[in-house]
């Protein structure tokens, strides 16, 4: 079993940075994929992006790349997404995720959820 709580969302203006944390807790947690989705109002949840449990592989949505990084520290049992350069158009709420590599873009196919966190980017 494996519990995920997210922190750091906010508001930020548009060209602004945020630092999400993703903390999870049980054992296994080092041996799942872990993502980020996001959902904004009247939309589906969307895939954002995910790394590999070993970290030497990840996955972006295209229009993140380059703004967006993710990484994790298995010591810590933590995964990171660096937003840079928001746009209002990256507000939603967004929830951490993990699950396998092969289906951790496949919302519907995720192990476990975190309970959200709010991202906001005025312009």
């Amino acid at each position: 079993q494996v519990q995920l709580v997210e922190s750091g969302g906010g508001l930020v203006q548009a060209g602004g940075s945020l630092r999400l944390s993703c903390e999870a807790s049980g054992s296994t947690f080092s041996r799942y994929a872990m993502g980020w989705f996001r959902q904004a109002p009247g939309k589906e949840r969307e895939f954002v992006v995910a790394i590999a449990w070993g970290g030497g592989s990840t996955y972006y949505l295209d229009s993140v790349k380059g703004r967006f990084t993710i990484s994790k520290d298995n010591a810590k049992n933590t995964v990171y997404l660096q937003m840079n350069s928001l746009k209002p158009e990256d507000s939603a709420v967004y929830y951490c995720a993990a699950g396998s590599w092969l289906t951790i873009a496949t919302s519907e196919l995720i192990d476990y959820w975190g309970q959200g966190t709010q991202v906001t980017v005025s312009s």
